[in-house]
């Protein structure tokens, strides 16, 4: 089917119901950022690929909202379609739920899956419903209806991840939980992110592809910890484990039927309603107290212990290895032998998998040449890949998880000749990258402060770029996680996270130019205390990221001499770190790319 057949199908099913409107999220039950193959409804519908992005199908019109990751990829995927494109953050468009109540008739019915939807908006919605004199209509999942041939949900097998590299135990993060909790006077948890559920059991799984974690629940008592998960595929280790740790299971649908029993009558149960779904809410309320607060494990797996600390430079030493060569083999190459964008991120990753203990990438490399590097989230398709040329750029976004840690690096790459623009475009970012990664800050200060610290230099040349400029890096698990992030714009009008030790988070500023090119430079910075004056406690950066900067692009005059030092110190450091790894050849070549400028 088309996509307008596809919403037709959608329609008659809505009419059949009295469904006036409905909502397909991205999600999957688990409000999930990256999802499996069966919850990618919103794609399904709208033919729109990307990770992050809202559908609202009206008896009339099809509406479709994007960030401005994804405003190029979404255009260029909805057209022909009669899906109209809502830019998000953009003069006059409105945020869904504007939309949803401007729109909503007067005794009318939105409809969503409630499996797919957070308690908290939710009940946004519901407020709206009231406010119209209509209602919602949450039980029934329409697209599975018309979506003949959708994958089933995954049954993933899972591994323990061991104590020398989650650095502490199951049972000590659980005791942690429960401090927390009774701190909130709650006497069970109901946890369903499934990065924090994976970070809790120090177990891993491959439900989602490249993110590692296993569709499951889990709930919390002052004195059990039950998990609601499929363990048809689990191998004995892992079964053994649970065993070992009292953990009781219980099948993974199970869980809605279990919020209602009673077991859970008259507890106080605390869960983030802006993460668990409406229906496990709904079901809880007529037993239980709901507290409503973040989950402790989320501070928790942002702030790493010193063991993965450590391990987390040895797999960027590792990485950096990896990338390093493939950076030299593409400049080395590129014109002589037949390259695409494809069999560039083929090479990243034969060299990463050549690393000990490589368990996977992290995310889908983006490897986009020219105009392709102007949309942020490109993926280069079999058939449609560009061919590389002795010319230009050649941005590549990458990472792999690895036993001891997760990376994210993204290298702006110049194959040969680029327009003045292009250097002084690159230079700029530089500027921007840097200044982040030498920040001296007081204890207190957040992302949204930093951030705009680092977007002085393409703010005052009238640019700006529409994302954030970092965000944070789960340990095996997600490869972008809260609560840390540097971002001016706070998210749901929320307050920006406190920047502290231990956290973890990347420094991606960078320029797209439609239908010409798109420039971004990623490391990952390790927040670390620094000295104490009359004035308080300050902090700053350590950078783990270990990979040369693309010298040829830069114009060194637009540099100050604090960037200039910041860039050859920087450099100076990954000759150092990366050299008892690196033939003869390839450290004669780093020097050359790490010259002091």
């Amino acid at each position: 089917m088309t996509t307008n057949e596809k919403i037709a199908a959608l329609r008659d099913l809505m009419k059949e119901r009295g469904i006036d409107m409905y909502l397909i999220p991205t999600d999957d039950f688990h409000s999930s950022e990256y999802v499996g193959e069966h919850f990618k409804a919103r794609s399904f519908i709208t033919g729109f690929t990307g990770s992050a992005g809202t559908a609202v199908i009206t008896l009339t019109e099809a509406h479709l909202w994007a960030d401005g990751r994804y405003f190029v990829q979404a255009a260029k995927q909805i057209a022909g379609s009669e899906v109209i494109l809502e830019r998000m953050g953009e003069p006059n468009v409105p945020e869904v739920n504007e939309f949803i109540e401007n729109n909503f008739p007067s005794g009318g019915c939105l409809g969503f899956d409630g499996r797919c939807v957070s308690a908290k908006n939710a009940a946004r919605y519901f407020e709206i419903a009231q406010e119209k004199g209509g209602e919602l209509a949450t039980t029934e999942d329409l697209v599975d209806m018309i979506w003949e041939d959708r994958p089933a949900l995954p049954k993933a097998t899972t591994w323990v991840l061991a104590d020398e590299f989650s650095g502490e135990t199951m049972q000590s993060k659980v005791s942690r939980i429960r401090e927390e909790m009774k701190k909130k006077k709650a006497d069970a948890h109901l946890i369903t992110c499934l990065y924090d559920i994976a970070y809790i059991m120090n177990l891993r799984g491959n439900d989602i592809d490249n993110v590692p974690v296993f569709l499951s629940f889990l709930l919390i008592t002052d004195d059990s910890i039950i998990l609601f998960t499929d363990t048809t595929n689990w191998p004995e280790e892992a079964m053994s484990y649970l065993n070992e740790n009292g953990v009781k299971l219980y099948p993974y649908d199970m869980v809605y039927h279990y919020m209602q029993s009673a077991d859970m009558a008259d507890r106080r149960v605390l869960l983030d309603e802006s993460i668990v779904n409406y229906n496990l809410v709904k079901a809880l309320k007529g037993s239980a107290k709901i507290i409503d607060g973040k989950n402790p494990s989320e501070l928790m797996r942002a702030i790493k212990n010193e063991t993965e600390i450590k391990n987390t430079r040895i797999a960027h030493i590792k990485d950096g290895v990896a990338c390093t060569k493939a950076i030299k083999y593409i400049k080395e190459n590129v014109g002589k032998i037949p390259m695409t964008e494809i069999t560039a991120s083929d090479y990243y990753e034969a060299r990463r998998k050549e690393q000990e203990n490589y368990v996977d990438l992290s995310f889908g490399t983006i490897s986009a040449y020219g105009p392709n590097a102007a949309m942020m989230h490109y993926s280069a398709k079999p058939g449609s890949e560009a061919t590389l040329k002795p010319e230009g750029f050649l941005l590549v976004d990458s990472g792999a998880h690895y036993l001891e840690g997760t990376t994210d690096i993204t290298r702006t790459i110049a194959l040969g000749e680029l327009t003045q623009q292009m250097k002084e475009y690159y230079t700029v970012v530089l500027r921007c990258h840097l200044r982040l990664m030498a920040a001296n800050f007081p204890k207190g200060a957040t992302g949204a402060n930093l951030d705009i610290l680092s977007r002085g230099p393409v703010w005052d040349m009238g640019l700006d770029y529409r994302c954030g400029t970092g965000h944070g890096v789960g340990h095996i698990l997600n490869v972008h996680e809260g609560p840390n992030n540097f971002r001016w714009r706070t998210v749901n009008g929320g307050p920006s996270a406190e920047i502290q030790p231990g956290m973890i988070t990347t420094d991606e500023p960078g320029l797209y130019i439609e239908d010409g090119f798109g420039i971004r430079i990623e490391n990952e910075l390790l927040c670390v205390p620094g000295e104490t004056t009359e004035y308080g406690e300050f902090r700053h950066f350590e950078a783990i990221t270990y990979c040369p900067y693309e010298l040829d692009a830069v114009i060194p005059e637009m540099l100050t001499e604090y960037e200039k030092k910041t860039l050859n110190d920087y450099h100076a450091m990954v000759r150092e770190t990366l050299k008892p790894y690196l033939t003869d050849e390839e450290n004669a070549w780093l020097a050359k790319e790490t010259r002091a400028i």
